[in-house]
Parts: structure tokens; C-alpha cells; sequence
């Protein structure tokens, strides 16, 4: 059994409990992947490679990656990435579903955040900043930065302005709500980084959010 697979974000929506309660859901595209290579290194999990696969065709595919998808006679795809596998695990070129998760189960969710460009200290990390009445002269700065004689210079660490969002980031403890194998559809409980359309890691978890 493989220990994750490649999706992509659809979108959020809602589903409602028998007693009525309203679950907030993410919806991933997740799958379905060709099994591009197997890895078995000395001492370490063996490993394997998957594609995803998308309904447009790759194109501009280098001499060496097509080499590497006819190995395992698939065709090219644009996202790769390597899950732990077991030894009784998929063979290369076989294909890899959202049936490897089942309802109630833990999974992690890795993604990339939305980027939000540059962006002051009040919206980055939520500043108070300062009297908004006229003439203050400070309203959205960053105030006082370091002190004068001793260390005399910004302390490590300080909030500053600068890049937000864009980065990578792992959501744990995120429950299984549906599993939709006709269309590979894997609905899971609360929101996941990125926008929608955003390429995402699902790999299972054994941690529960509290």
C-alpha cells in the first residue's frame, strides 16, 4: 500500500450530518497517478514515484524525462513526487486512486499558500498599530524596531514587513469525510493551504487534530 498520493484542489463546500450538523469540507482532485519508478535503497522505506495525470496533454517533454516515463510505458505527466510504498505495493506503471483512503481516516495535506505579495506588519502578523486620529503620523507602522545603546541593534526574530503567503505548509490531523471513487474525489474536513486549482500532497496520518 502506497502512503499518499498527488491531488489537486477543487474547491470547499459543505455536507450535512443525519442530526443535522454542517461539516465544512475541502474538495481534492486526488488522483488518478501512474506509478513512474520504484525506489529501494539499503536501510531506508522503499519508495515510489508518482504522476498525476490531467486531462490536457504534456508538451515540451526533454530527452531525458521521456526516457524516464518510457521505462515504465506511461505516458509524460507534469507533476512528480515521491510517497513511501510497501513492498506488496503498486507495480511501476500501475495506477493509483483515492480508494487507498477510506471515511474516518487522518490525513496531512501539503500544499503552498496563497501569495500575498509584500505586505505591512498589521495584515502580516496582525499589529495593532498605531492612533488613527489625524496627525499622529503613525498608524500602520512597525513602531520602535530595536533599542538605542544596549544591544543597540533589532532584536532576532522581530516582525517586520516583507513577503507573505507563497510558502509551503503542512495541515495535519485533517479527517476523511468522503470518498468518491467514480470521479476520484476526496472530501476531507476543514480548509487546506492554497487556491483552488492548487497542487496538493495527501498522505495519510496517524496524528488527530484535538
Amino acid at each position: 500500500m502506497i502512503q499518499g498520493i498527488i491531488g489537486k484542489k477543487i474547491g470547499m463546500t459543505q455536507l450535512f450530518t443525519d442530526d443535522g450538523r454542517v461539516i465544512p469540507v475541502t474538495m481534492i482532485q486526488a488522483g488518478p497517478c501512474l506509478v513512474i519508478q520504484r525506489k529501494s535503497v539499503a536501510g531506508q522505506a522503499p519508495r515510489a514515484q508518482l504522476g498525476f495525470v490531467e486531462p490536457r496533454q504534456v508538451k515540451n517533454v526533454n530527452k531525458p524525462m521521456k526516457g524516464h516515463f518510457a521505462k515504465a510505458n506511461v505516458p509524460p505527466t507534469r507533476r512528480l513526487r515521491e510517497f513511501t510504498v510497501d513492498e506488496a505495493g503498486p507495480e511501476l506503471g500501475a495506477s493509483v486512486g483515492v480508494d487507498i483512503f477510506s471515511e474516518s481516516e487522518i490525513v496531512r495535506v501539503c500544499g503552498t499558500t496563497k501569495g500575498k505579495g509584500f505586505q505591512g506588519v498589521v495584515k502580516r502578523y496582525g499589529f495593532a498599530g498605531g492612533r488613527s486620529s489625524h496627525g499622529s503620523m503613525f498608524h500602520r507602522a512597525i513602531g520602535s524596531a530595536g533599542s538605542n545603546t544596549y544591544p543597540g541593534e533589532v532584536i532576532k526574530g522581530k516582525g517586520m514587513p516583507g513577503r507573505m503567503g507563497g510558502r509551503r505548509k503542512t495541515v495535519r490531523g485533517l479527517e476523511v469525510v468522503k470518498v468518491d471513487k467514480e470521479r476520484n474525489v476526496l472530501m476531507v474536513r476543514g480548509a487546506v493551504p492554497g487556491h483552488n486549482g492548487n497542487y496538493l500532497y495527501v498522505l495519510k496520518d496517524s496524528r488527530k487534530r484535538s
